[in-house]
């Protein structure tokens, strides 16, 4: 069972998570070296992160990367459904 999860986590798949714990040493913009590293554009990466991000074998190559993204999609999804008085002025909300 544990070869075939392996089998499901590409080389491609690595590189995305590597590059998310890498990125920001590079000299270069995170969307310039998005399109430059993986030749899509930086929607098409995110919706590939976010796939390779749910794999079972994400998990295995890079907990700390794949946890960091975990919290911040929780905290997204909490700041969506419960708005802090914070959240809702920066988006241009009434203030009290």
């Amino acid at each position: 069972m544990v070869s075939e999860l392996a089998a499901d986590f590409t080389e491609r798949d690595r590189a995305l998570l590597d590059f998310e714990r890498t990125w920001w040493q590079l000299d270069v913009s995170r969307e310039e070296a998005i399109r430059a590293r993986f030749q899509c554009s930086a929607d098409e990466y995110y919706a590939e992160l976010n796939r390779v991000l749910e794999l079972p074998g994400a998990m295995d190559h890079d907990p700390l990367v794949v946890r960091r993204h975990q919290r911040r999609r929780a905290r997204r999804h909490r700041d969506v459904l419960e708005p802090t008085p914070a959240t809702t002025a920066d988006r241009g909300g009434a203030q009290a």
